[in-house]
């Protein structure tokens, strides 16, 4: 494998693919082939590691899901096509600002829902059922499960915050 030789969880393995897609993708310059190459180490490794996940402590468990690698890498696909927006995984959510308004329709395609109060969409496979009646923001969802952020600027040209 070429790819993803240190992913040990879901959660490291997609944060792992986005930034790959943001380096590889033929669109935003990358190869054609070697894009096809990752993308198939990514399948491979989604087998392995999808019921892998890390929780707030780094703490490692299991927990099987339905979510098929493909609807991961159409997602990611179809949102480096899109400007002026800023992707963040936190967890195994992905949360999508910036200027969505005019991609609205695009994201609602994909699944992702609006949370009005942090003014964000976002995108989760799984049924999620809330264990407290507190409201949490999207900053203190950012230090319970770690977050990733990806700006996507008019140019397409990407840049990596942690």
């Amino acid at each position: 494998m070429k790819y993803f030789t240190n992913c040990n969880t879901a959660e490291d393995l997609k944060k792992e693919y986005r930034r790959l897609a943001k380096q590889l993708h033929p669109d935003l310059g990358g190869d054609t082939e070697e894009f096809k190459v990752m993308q198939n180490e990514y399948e491979i490794m989604w087998e392995r590691l999808k019921n892998i996940h890390t929780n707030s402590e780094g703490e490692t468990y299991t927990k099987e899901t339905t979510e098929t690698p493909q609807e991961f890498i159409n997602i990611i696909n179809v949102l480096t096509s899109l400007s002026d927006i800023e992707v963040e995984i936190c967890g195994t959510w992905l949360w999508v600002s910036g200027n969505t308004k005019a991609h609205k329709e695009v994201l609602k395609e994909l699944k992702f829902r609006y949370a009005h109060k942090k003014q964000a969409w976002y995108y989760h496979t799984e049924p999620y059922r809330k264990k407290s009646k507190r409201e949490l923001t999207l900053d203190e969802i950012r230090d319970m499960f770690g977050s990733e952020k990806y700006n996507q600027s008019e140019n397409k040209t990407p840049t990596l915050h942690s």
